[in-house]
Parts: structure tokens; sequence; C-alpha cells
């Protein structure tokens, strides 16, 4: 077992605080959508491959997802992020490359972290409107740099909470480790086998949320085709 780098998990603290100010904040260039963040991720902490299949399923789930009028959906970018980082984190604490049981497990302990999300969202959202406020009047009456600042208050929580939760994911990575390491081999199988599952469930959501003439039978050919180059990808790679 290899020992435990903090770096991997400071660089994806701040990476998870810049995503959730993309999100909504500023710039809002699509760089937060879950596979981009995701593999960003995996990048940060030296496995490539458990960034883009934990963010593939986590974009696949979210594609359909938009904050529409009243409506909000969950936060697409948390579970993504904290995902990969919990899978990546999971392959170096035994000194390989992570697996498809791995990625499963993240999926799993992490798909919850969207609602979380969505409730710390709010929280913040409706602290930040004060501060918008303010800002809004120090424009009006010219005062530029006040207003820069009452901005920066307003964002700076943000920042801060989900860069926290996601550096925690890649913390947790050596105790989930262990206790994926300690499963019975025929559970570790069936993990590896969820992965497929997840992705081909995935695609067909995705399919199905679009809403297009004949998106049952899309649906199920989506679901097909991703769970064939996950399959593949399974093979190809290292057992689970």
């Amino acid at each position: 077992m290899r020992a435990v780098h903090w770096w991997p998990m400071l660089w994806t603290g701040v990476w998870g605080g810049l995503m959730a100010l993309e999100r909504r904040a500023f710039l809002q260039a699509m760089v937060s959508r879950p596979l981009v963040a995701a593999t960003v991720t995996g990048l940060l902490n030296d496995d490539l491959r458990a960034g883009l299949y934990v963010g593939l399923v986590f974009e696949l789930l979210h594609l359909g997802g938009a904050s529409l009028g009243g409506a909000q959906a969950e936060h697409e970018t948390l579970p993504a992020v904290t995902g990969a980082a919990l899978a990546a984190a999971m392959g170096q604490t035994l000194g390989s490359d992570s697996t498809p049981a791995m990625w499963a497990l993240a999926i799993l302990l992490t798909a919850p972290t969207g609602f979380l999300g969505r409730l710390l969202e709010k929280r913040l959202d409706e602290r930040a409107r004060r501060y918008y406020g303010r800002a809004l009047h120090e424009a009006g009456a010219g005062q530029l740099a006040r207003a820069s600042r009452e901005n920066l208050r307003a964002m700076w929580p943000q920042f801060v909470f989900y860069g926290l939760l996601c550096a925690a994911a890649a913390a947790a990575g050596p105790p989930v480790a262990l206790v994926e390491k300690a499963l019975p081999l025929p559970l570790l199988r069936g993990l590896g086998w969820a992965y497929p599952a997840m992705a081909a469930v995935a695609a067909a959501t995705a399919v199905h949320g679009s809403h297009a003439k004949g998106r049952y039978a899309m649906a199920a050919a989506a679901a097909t085709a991703v769970a064939g180059v996950a399959f593949a990808a399974w093979y190809g790679g290292h057992p689970p």
C-alpha cells in the first residue's frame, strides 16, 4: 500500500471549488459538466481512466438536467468530481490503477452528493442575494471597487464549501480502499459487473430524457453500445 500524498487532495479541493463557481457564478463555459470536471480530476490524481469512466456515467445521468425557473436540478458537478477523486485515490492507495469495481463503488458512494450539493447551493444562493443587492447599489453609486468586493464575498463560500467536500472525497480514498480490498471476491466481481450496468442505465436514461420520437429504441441501442464499450474497456485493462 502506497503512502498518502496530500497534494492531489489539495488540488482536487481547489479544482472542485473552481468548478462550483464556474457552474453558476462565473464563466459558465460548460467546463463544470461531469465528463470534463471528472476527467480533469482524474488527471490531477494521476488516474485519467477513473475520471473518464466515472464522469461518463454522471454525464449521461445528468445530461437532461437544467435549472429552469423555480426548478433546481441536482448538482451534477459535485458527484462527478468527488466520485473521480475517490476512485483514483482508492487505486493510488493500493498501488495500481483504479478498476471498474472501484468506479462502481465510488459512483454508489458519491451519487447522493448531487442532492447534498443542491441543498447547499440553495442555502448559499439565499446568502448571496444579499451581497448581490449591495453590489448593485454600490455599482449604481459609482463605487465599482466596493461592488467587486461584495461580489467576492458572495462567491467565496461556494469555493470553500464545495472545495472541502471534494478534498474530503480524495482523503476518503485510503480507508475506502482498505474496505474494498477486504470484500469477498464474488462481491468484487459483482461490483465490476455493476459498472457496465450503470453505464447502460445512464445511457438509456439520457436518451429517454430527450423525448425524441423512437427514444425507446434509441435508449436500448445507446445502453447496448455504452455497455459494450465499458465491457471492452474492463477486459482490456484490469479485472476487478
